[in-house]
């Protein structure tokens, strides 16, 4: 304990320790107050939008049941048309530490019962200038900046002790060579452990995500300063100089979290190209708008193959009918079916081809595990949509009764309308992409702390 604390003195001594320490702890908590106001602001867009559909949807409904007339009714097909649903996607309570695409995809999307494809895709629209800079949040600050702050307190580590003439006097120890080199390099861990992780904890506990959630990411955080502190360590017992040292992990730093990954994200997009979702929105719509030249059986055929429980009602004969209208939307659907199967499974294959980089790059596979947790990734995304689509099959389900056997449509059917559920999702680790990043860390801090039993 007394050797603890005077190793503690020492680093209390260098003005670099203690300032990289303060600084990290600033950063971090700027970090964290970012997200919080970040996702501060996601949920209260979310509140006005939906006070503002609420007032919407009443008026629709008002109109359209034409409220204080004898009938009181109105055709299910045409409120169909008009009255949209709002669904949302909340963050969750990890939200704030890692954005990931919730600053990039829509949170928040009304839907009728038209067409699903066109509505799902048709706000697809993303600036890559200002999607390349990403939000400075507490992911930011531990793949990109804590390393910097590693390399500030450990490129010196051997090198001060040999300018200093105190290495031979440390190599001759027997044993206490080595356990002045692990307790150094646990004291700098543990103090940039705490710098970073102490912000997040109140963040934590403000967002309500409770000890398990501050816990799985602490376990990322934790295993991605052993992978640092063990390459800072490697590369300290193996540089003659202090600025070698610092120029061989500053060029570590730009490689592994700069260029390879840009490479192996350039490498992705070539294997797994991916279309735009903007072009089957368009593609709906053109099945759409040419099914109006299109004889009206040769339409409800094609819809009575998904929906045969409807191909015994009475056919139309007339020139419009609601049924026939939703029937060529449903049928719109049904021809990009294929196409939107293929560009979600596009889209898989790239977040797929990027965690199997992530077993490589710890940078990656920090990323990745932090967004899974924060369920901001492309999976909660995709989710979202799944969760729009089987809402929507349950507004249609809804509705078909009323246009296909012609009944009419009342202010208590109207309060029978299904109710989107909202919840927030909470993300789950992926236990091989961390058990990867467990095996990197924990080798590489083995082989650098064995690196310095070695020092002469």
């Amino acid at each position: 304990m007394k050797t603890l604390l005077l190793e503690l003195r020492q680093i209390a001594h260098s003005r670099l320790a203690i300032g990289a320490v303060v600084l990290l702890m600033l950063l971090s908590a700027l970090s964290v107050w970012t997200g919080l106001h970040t996702v501060s602001q996601q949920r209260a867009t979310l509140e006005r939008i939906a006070a503002s559909h609420a007032h919407d949807r009443a008026a629709i409904l008002a109109t359209q049941l034409q409220v204080g007339s004898n009938t009181g009714s109105a055709e299910a097909g045409a409120v169909g048309y008009y009255l949209p649903h709002l669904t949302v996607n909340p963050p969750s309570p990890l939200a704030f530490a890692a954005i990931g695409g919730r600053d990039l995809q829509p949170s928040a999307l009304r839907v009728r019962i038209l067409g699903l494809q066109s509505q799902l895709y048709e706000s697809e629209s993303i600036n890559p200038e200002l999607a390349m800079p990403g939000r400075f949040d507490f992911a930011f600050v531990l793949v990109y900046l804590t390393p910097l702050f590693v390399i500030a307190l450990m490129h010196d580590l051997v090198s001060s002790e040999r300018e200093a003439g105190r290495l031979r006097l440390l190599a001759s120890l027997p044993k206490g060579a080595a356990n002045t080199w692990r307790r150094r390099v646990g004291l700098r861990y543990g103090l940039l452990w705490l710098a970073a992780l102490l912000p997040l904890a109140v963040g934590t506990f403000v967002a309500g995500a409770g000890v398990t959630g501050f816990a799985r990411i602490a376990l990322v955080a934790t295993l991605y300063l052993a992978f640092w502190f063990g390459l800072a360590a490697w590369v300290a017992a193996r540089a003659r100089t202090s600025a070698g040292s610092a120029a061989i992990l500053l060029a570590s730093l730009v490689g592994l979290t700069m260029i390879l990954p840009t490479l192996a994200d350039a490498g992705i997009a070539r294997l797994s190209p991916v279309s735009k979702g903007v072009e089957l929105a368009l593609a709906q719509r053109q099945a759409v708008h040419s099914a109006w030249d299109v004889p009206k059986p040769e339409t409800f055929e094609k819809f009575f193959r998904t929906h045969p429980e409807w191909k015994d009602t009475a056919p139309v004969t007339g020139r419009f009918h609601w049924k026939w209208y939703y029937a060529m939307h449903q049928a719109g659907d049904d021809a990009v079916a294929p196409s939107v199967a293929q560009y979600r499974a596009s889209m898989m294959a790239r977040e797929d081809w990027t965690a199997r980089a992530g077993l490589l790059l710890a940078s990656v596979n920090v990323q990745v595990l932090l967004h899974r947790l924060a369920d901001t990734d492309l999976a909660s995304q995709l989710a979202y949509h799944d969760r729009i689509g089987a809402y929507h099959t349950r507004l249609r389900q809804f509705f078909y009764p009323y246009m296909f056997d012609e009944r009419p449509f009342t202010p208590s059917d109207a309060a029978k309308l299904p109710v989107y559920d909202g919840r927030a999702m909470t993300g789950t680790l992926a236990p091989g992409q961390l058990l990867a990043l467990a095996v990197l860390a924990l080798l590489l801090l083995a082989v650098g702390l064995r690196a310095l039993r070695r020092v002469r």
